[in-house]
């Protein structure tokens, strides 16, 4: 039988539906998401969840997983990953290939960065087996690949030396953020959407406040306080964008610049911090909302159980939405009609993948 509906699971699945919406530029329902009044997005909570999840992995300091079977399951994932990766980016390709057929139009084969796939194909299949090319909507699974990657050196670290965790972490994002470090895309010259020597502490900070202990325990101990102070940090970060961002000016801030802009790929101190501030405000409403709507919590929380099979499925939902939205009369009926059906859709994927994992216990 499939978990209860908790918090993390339902937020995974809140994550999965608003980044569905998020990748249809322009969609109609995009303004009330969060990320239309909020510094930070869905990414962020998304990578934030996968490393408190991780906490289950590993266990705690009074139930400690086997390492062996934690190197194990980690090892695997990463490889379950980046198969899901390769999976959905050729499809991805193949779906902009038809639909410039269909449609007569070799411009969608530019969509995305799909460019060099079809024009310089040899050395882009490399790097797209790589993970050194990504397509535009396609870049957050090499990101947990990478980071399913290092996860045995994170779960080793925490079991042998804890309080050294968070503080490396937090050495290498200054770093990355000060040199800057990147890791850099190719054929195409650029660098990787998500940086992972930045986004690697978003990860390692759901991974120590997962904790009972440390600063997880502090945190918990210090709840009602923190959500105080995080208050007008969230409220200052949701004026800030709906002033357009406009207070700060990336060509008058002082070297190194990315410690003051607002930058996704770098995971910025200024959306971190306005994160970790609207998590913990946030952290007070799932009670409610599972006691007000406990249908929708479960609906979601069943999308969070099953968050790779979603997302997956969300992210060539959302290609299609894209293509749809350019090949139709644009509107809020269509706009609605996309979203429940991707919405519905996800559902029955994660439906689909529970009663298969049901089929099989049973067998």
């Amino acid at each position: 039988m499939p978990r209860a509906p908790n918090a993390v699971d339902f937020w995974r699945g809140f994550a999965l539906v608003t980044i569905f919406i998020n990748h249809v530029p322009g969609i109609f329902f995009d303004q009330f998401t969060h990320r239309a009044v909020s510094i930070s997005d869905s990414a962020e909570l998304f990578v934030f969840l996968a490393g408190w999840s991780l906490r289950y992995i590993i266990g705690d300091a009074a139930r400690p997983a086997p390492m062996n079977q934690v190197f194990f399951r980690l090892g695997g994932r990463a490889v379950t990953l980046y198969a899901a990766h390769m999976m959905i980016v050729m499809l991805a390709i193949a779906i902009l290939a038809m639909s410039s057929r269909l449609l007569d139009n070799p411009l969608l084969l530019e969509w995305h960065n799909a460019a060099a796939v079809f024009y310089r194909p040899v050395e882009t299949h490399i790097g797209i087996v790589l993970l050194t090319h990504q397509l535009g909507y396609f870049d957050i699974l090499p990101l947990y690949v990478m980071l399913m990657l290092i996860a045995p050196l994170l779960a080793a670290i925490d079991r042998l030396a804890p309080n050294f965790l968070l503080p490396g972490s937090l050495l290498l994002y200054l770093t990355a953020l000060v040199v800057p470090l990147t890791i850099p895309s190719w054929p195409i010259e650029g660098q990787w959407f998500f940086n992972p020597l930045c986004w690697q502490l978003v990860f390692v900070l759901g991974l120590v406040l997962g904790r009972d202990s440390g600063i997880g325990g502090w945190a918990r101990r210090h709840i009602v306080a923190i959500r105080w102070v995080a208050l007008p940090i969230v409220i200052i970060g949701t004026i800030f964008v709906l002033t357009g961002g406009t207070w700060i000016d990336p060509t008058a801030v002082p070297q190194p610049k990315l410690l003051f802009i607002n930058g996704k790929t770098f995971a910025t101190p200024i959306r971190l911090i306005q994160f970790l501030a609207l998590v913990s405000v946030m952290s007070i409403v799932y009670p409610y909302i599972a006691k007000v709507v406990p249908t929708v919590v479960g609906f979601l929380a069943m999308l969070g159980r099953n968050s790779l099979e979603v997302f997956c499925a969300a992210s060539i939902l959302s290609l299609v939405c894209q293509i749809l939205r350019y090949a139709l009369p644009d509107g809020v009926w269509l706009d609605t009609l996309l979203v429940a059906a991707g919405v519905s859709f996800m559902g029955i994927v994660a439906w689909l993948a529970e009663w298969r994992a049901r089929a099989g216990t049973a067998a």
